[in-house]
């Protein structure tokens, strides 16, 4: 039993071993068994069958995945099916190229004609395949950094809080738009890049436009400090004469007519309001202080006038020259604390009063 054991085990070795010889891709050895026993070299045929329609169908369905994708992962698809073509082609007796298995294609049917420009022209489709696949993989890595860096300069927007960091983060949002427009409209990513965009510049412009009516409501606001700054160190130190306290005023109400520009839809528009209140308030204040200014200094004028003539033209009745003084005194008193002319009509009314008394 073990002798017929050991000789059907070496006959089956000799047999797949003489197959194996038979089905090497040299020529010298093929085309003689070819012409008398075609049947030998059947594993050969049907690997050739086998891996040119891999190859066929593994083409046919990249090309649908790639040229007419509809996202990444086709894309990511279709280069995993251009790698089974090419793998199939490499596996393709590519030396039995003119020796076309005339007897295996008429016991099975072969479709195709193996012949030397088919096969070339299978490789060149391949590499072709190849170069979209990776133009395609190159382009949605294109789109996905351009989205990830116009996310951060949104993010790096919404955060930001002065003017300068603000006109960066535009900025950015502009350079990672620009980068999705240089990516290939042939591809995928292009395709998609050029919808998104659409999206992207309408909110890109509606969010300049805020930020300009921002920059310009922070300048309006900015200016009308710089006025206010200015009218309130003229402020200090009074009293002031009228003409003083005129260009105070005026400074107060160059302030406020910038205020007034900002509208109720501008986002600053709030803190313009406070600022306004207080600016009114002290242009109000300024002009109190001009008007009583030139009363007060009108009132000494007349007084001085009326003392200059008393003092030249005396009355001779006392009772007269007594009415004329407390006439002058009642004068004097008018004049308003705060301003250039108090210090004089005080000196004037003591003078007048201690007249009055002799």
């Amino acid at each position: 039993m073990f002798s017929q054991i050991k000789w059907t085990f070496m006959l089956l070795t000799s047999a797949a071993g003489m197959f194996w010889v038979v089905n090497l891709p040299y020529p010298m050895i093929r085309k003689p068994i070819a012409k008398t026993a075609p049947i030998l070299l059947l594993p050969s045929f049907i690997s050739m069958d086998h891996n040119y329609r891999g190859a066929i169908n593994s083409l046919e369905q990249a090309d649908q995945l790639v040229n007419k994708a509809t996202s990444s992962s086709d894309v990511e698809r279709g280069g995993e099916k251009v790698k089974e073509a090419q793998k199939n082609l490499d596996n393709l007796p590519v030396w039995f190229l003119g020796y076309y298995p005339q007897s295996y294609c008429s016991l099975f049917g072969c479709t195709w004609k193996f012949t030397l420009d088919e096969f070339e022209d299978a490789r060149r489709r391949v590499a072709r395949m190849d170069a979209k696949v990776f133009q395609e993989k190159n382009a949605l890595g294109l789109l996905t950094q351009g989205e990830q860096a116009l996310n951060t300069a949104k993010q790096q927007y919404e955060q930001t809080k002065n003017t300068q960091d603000n006109q960066k983060a535009i900025a950015s949002m502009q350079a990672a738009m620009d980068s999705l427009e240089q990516i290939p409209k042939e591809t995928l990513a292009g395709k998609m890049a050029q919808t998104k965009l659409a999206a992207y510049k309408r909110d890109f412009g509606n969010l300049t436009s805020s930020a300009a009516s921002n920059n310009q409501t922070s300048t309006l606001i900015e200016a009308a400090k710089l006025f206010g700054l200015q009218a309130a160190q003229a402020s200090q130190n009074p009293p002031h004469t009228a003409s003083e306290w005129g260009q105070i005023e005026t400074l107060w109400l160059q302030a406020i007519v910038r205020l007034e520009k900002i509208q109720v839809a501008d986002t600053n528009y709030l803190e313009a309001q406070k600022l306004l209140v207080t600016y009114q308030a002290n242009s109000g204040i300024a002009q109190t202080r001009r008007t009583a200014e030139s009363t007060s200094q009108e009132i000494l004028k007349q007084a001085n006038q009326q003392i200059q003539r008393l003092i030249a033209y005396p009355p001779s009745n006392p009772q007269q020259l007594k009415g004329e003084i407390q006439g002058i005194i009642n004068q004097l008193k008018t004049v308003q604390p705060g301003t250039t002319a108090y210090t004089e009509a005080q000196q004037l009314l003591l003078s007048a009063q201690n007249k009055l008394k002799s």
